[in-house]
């Protein structure tokens, strides 16, 4: 079978990281999530904990006119001196997505990995969702949110992660144009779901 490259993108409480790492053993195939971090920690000689914070901050620069060549003075890349660091390590996670997926069969889950990896063969993007009250439910059951402040925390980590997304991509988070495949995660068990994406993907990459 040929090489396969998946990227998720997720709502917050959709189960999504967890259906995109049992999606991966099934497959037989890589899965970067928080890898990522730890590689590109040790790779940019950054500590992790900047990689963290990094993506818990919106943007608030030009890096979409820098990487397209427009911002002019001060060079390119992460060596850039006015560069924010969030957009830093944003290019140096792009960086090294690319450099795995030049190399193996993986899952990439977040970090813009469909736009980074756009245009590249074999590729596959997902989106996970399911409805807030669903969500809100597995915050608590599952993640530890207190019951009061769930729905505001879902809320925020959904907003955060589109704001990222449709900045760095500039694009928008969540619409079905930009993906493959968007799976209300509500409608089956996890165990399901996990075996309707993968029948789908052996099904794509077979017919590709």
């Amino acid at each position: 079978m040929k090489k396969m490259i998946i990227t998720v993108s997720r709502q917050y409480g959709s189960g999504g990281r967890v259906i995109a790492k049992e999606l991966a053993q099934r497959l037989g195939i890589a899965y970067y999530d928080k890898e990522l971090i730890v590689l590109a920690a040790k790779e940019s000689g950054f500590a992790e904990e900047i990689f963290e914070e990094a993506e818990e901050k919106t943007p608030n620069s030009l890096l979409y006119s820098l990487v397209m060549g427009t911002y002019g003075m001060g060079g390119q890349g992460v060596g850039v001196p006015d560069m924010p660091i969030s957009d830093k390590v944003f290019l140096i996670q792009s960086d090294l997505i690319r450099s795995l997926a030049a190399k193996e069969s993986a899952v990439f889950v977040g970090r813009c990995a469909d736009y980074v990896l756009e245009g590249r063969e074999n590729t596959t993007n997902l989106f996970l969702y399911a409805p807030l009250p669903v969500r809100i439910r597995r915050a608590v059951a599952e993640y530890g949110l207190a019951p009061e402040k769930s729905e505001s925390a879902v809320l925020r980590i959904d907003k955060r992660r589109a704001n990222y997304y449709n900045y760095y991509a500039n694009r928008k988070w969540g619409k079905v144009d930009n993906y493959d495949l968007a799976v209300d995660t509500s409608k089956l068990a996890a165990e399901d779901t996990v075996s309707l994406l993968q029948q789908y993907i052996e099904m794509k990459y077979k017919k590709d």
